[in-house]
């Protein structure tokens, strides 16, 4: 066993089969002229149904038409050149698909590589980017609440995952530090501030400034119109009012920040709003200049370019009734010479353009935001902006009834009261099944498995689909949850506790049964899901693969003694459990969740 592992120790070296498949593949038809939208479709993907093999490719199907020659006869073809023989069993199905088998030898060199290697068997990008990974954005003066859940936690995992995979990423919390609510928070500060609060809760205080000024507004026309002047104030750099607006940005960001440090999430940037203020007038004069911008009605708007079809331009909107087409301008400047949040983002991209020169720009942002983004990029199009841009819009948190999640009173869920509702909910369950033997090691295990749950339940779900907020469910211990990611991470890490000596990662190891052949299967593939979660920017994709590869593991353990035993049987038995906890533990943090030692 250990010459063919040394025989295949160079072949392998960080390379997925997938990619050993593809290159076999793409080699056994050199020669043939295959058309680039074609070549993306031939190559080796995996197979649902493992009755048929590891692998699959349909090459032999999609070439038969272009060469005309009989599918199975090409696929056969294509086997008799294919350079796999150490590797796999090839066999023809169906109509000419391609079927690999993997040989057992091939897992078990693998499974070596990969418990050798701390990456998981997970290469890096050949082609290396620049991310700009703009999520959060919270608006400042006002506490999170659960409507910030899914931008926080998608555009977190995105990150971790995108830098793992060798990419270059810039993070930006892109706040609200600038706006209506300003006016109404610096005339309730002016009436009522209470500064013990504001020490204690910045946060509530100001949010409870901010709906005293909005509710005397409703009622009283001359209080709203005194805000709308403390706002025209602090536009025009009023000292006292400036002075009130700093504050409260610094003392909104000290409270975000708590938020942030219990959810282990950080950026590199906190540029808001206002980080852009002296920007906006030479934004609206460039895109004047440049024809893409125009005087209407006193206010300067951006129209359609003309270059796309009217159900396809994001400037043009049908009327519901009449059918007919109309301008569906974005506005830059309002005829009152102010700006707002769409001159912003324009100053924005430029300033990302400039200072950090992204090949790629990702929002984070609510699906209902979609007219907005796509207007936007238009513009960032006309303008030959250099960077792809990219939406990465997503669905509703819903309540156990299938609605919007809410507050008795309407409101939505602050996320504080959110993530202690969690935590909550799972010292109910530490309390019945919990076998830690400190009350501090329960409070922290209580703490990680609450917001565990709440992250992993959002990053399980596709990312466009609403999904129903449920704790009971979110903490069980069995189940699609991050309880049963974190046992299945907690098992074989208590078999290494019980062992007499330190373990040493054997020099060969043999697999014989099926579920330890599976599980070897399943931890191969970590480096064949993994990129594709950027593909899309579907966090899902990584979480559909640590429960299979849980429940393989599980099956594992049920059919395969380990500390039982003996031998070369069991040095290969405790690299599979050791290669399991490495990739859970690895695949676990990519989605902002820490891997507890005991459970």
């Amino acid at each position: 066993m250990g010459a063919w592992h040394n025989a295949w120790k160079t072949f392998f070296d960080l390379v997925t089969f997938q990619t050993q498949l593809n290159t076999a593949l793409l080699n056994s038809i050199k020669g043939v002229e295959i058309p680039p939208t074609l070549l993306e479709r031939v190559g080796v993907i995996a197979s649902k149904d493992l009755q048929f093999g590891d692998y699959q490719s349909n090459a032999a199907m999609m070439l038969a038409k272009m060469l005309q020659k009989n599918p199975r006869e090409l696929a056969q073809e294509i086997i008799d050149k294919i350079e796999v023989d150490e590797l796999a069993e090839l066999s023809i199905a169906g109509p000419g698909f391609i079927n690999f088998k993997l040989k057992p030898e091939a897992f078990e060199a693998q499974l070596l590589e990969l418990a050798n290697d701390e990456r998981c068997g997970v290469p890096e990008v050949d082609a290396k980017q620049t991310y700009v990974i703009d999520f959060s954005s919270p608006n400042v003066a006002k506490p999170m609440h659960v409507g910030h859940i899914r931008s926080t936690i998608i555009g977190d995992a995105l990150s971790r995952i995108s830098r793992f995979l060798g990419h270059e990423v810039i993070t930006d919390n892109h706040i609200g530090d600038w706006g209506t609510q300003f006016g109404m928070v610096i005339w309730a500060w002016k009436q009522e501030v209470d500064e013990a609060a504001l020490k204690q809760a910045p946060l509530q205080e100001l949010l409870r400034l901010y709906r005293l000024a909005s509710n005397a507004s409703k009622e009283n026309e001359e209080i709203k119109n005194a805000c709308r002047q403390e706002l025209v104030q602090l536009q025009a750099g009023d000292a006292e009012n400036t002075a009130i607006w700093e504050r409260a940005v610094q003392l909104s960001k000290q409270g975000l920040q708590e938020i942030y440090t219990r959810l282990d999430v950080s950026f590199d940037h906190w540029l808001g709003e206002s980080a852009y203020n002296a920007e906006l007038a030479g934004t609206v004069q460039e895109l004047l200049e440049a024809g893409i911008a125009a005087e209407n009605d006193g206010a300067i708007c951006v129209f359609s370019g003309g270059t796309r079809e009217k159900k396809k331009d994001p400037f043009m909107k049908r009327d519901a009734d009449t059918k007919e087409w109309a301008d569906f301008p974005m506005i830059i400047q309002k005829s009152d010479g102010a700006y707002n949040y769409a001159t912003t983002d324009l100053a924005t991209l430029a300033y990302r353009r400039d200072h950090w020169k992204p090949d790629r720009v990702l929002y984070v942002v609510d699906h209902r935001q979609g007219a907005h983004f796509h207007q936007l990029f238009d513009i960032a199009e006309r303008t030959n902006y250099p960077a792809e841009l990219h939406h990465v819009a997503f669905g509703t948190i819903c309540g156990k009834d299938g609605k919007p999640l809410k507050t008795r009173a309407g409101d939505l869920p602050q996320l504080d009261d959110v993530l202690n509702e969690a935590v909550e909910a799972a010292q109910k369950v530490i309390a019945e099944k919990s076998h830690l033997d400190t009350e501090e090691e329960k409070v922290e295990l209580a703490e990680n498995i609450g917001l565990a749950s709440v992250k992993f339940t959002e990053l399980s779900h596709n990312r466009m689909s609403d999904y129903n907020f449920d704790l009971d469910k979110m903490v069980a211990l069995e189940g699609d949850t991050a309880p049963y990611l974190m046992y299945s991470y907690v098992r074989p890490q208590s078999i290494f506790r019980k062992l007499e000596q330190e373990f040493t990662l054997p020099a060969s190891v043999t697999l014989t049964e099926p579920q330890e052949i599976h599980l070897a299967r399943m931890l191969s593939r970590f480096g064949e899901v993994l990129p594709l979660v950027l593909e899309d920017y579907r966090p899902n994709l990584l979480t559909t693969y640590l429960l299979e590869l849980a429940r393989a593991f599980h099956s594992f353990f049920e059919a395969c003694p380990v500390l039982k035993s003996e031998g070369e049987v069991q040095a290969s038995r405790l690299t599979l459990c050791y290669t399991t906890a490495k990739t859970l533990k690895k695949g676990l943090s990519l989605l902002g969740i820490k891997a507890p030692e005991k459970m």
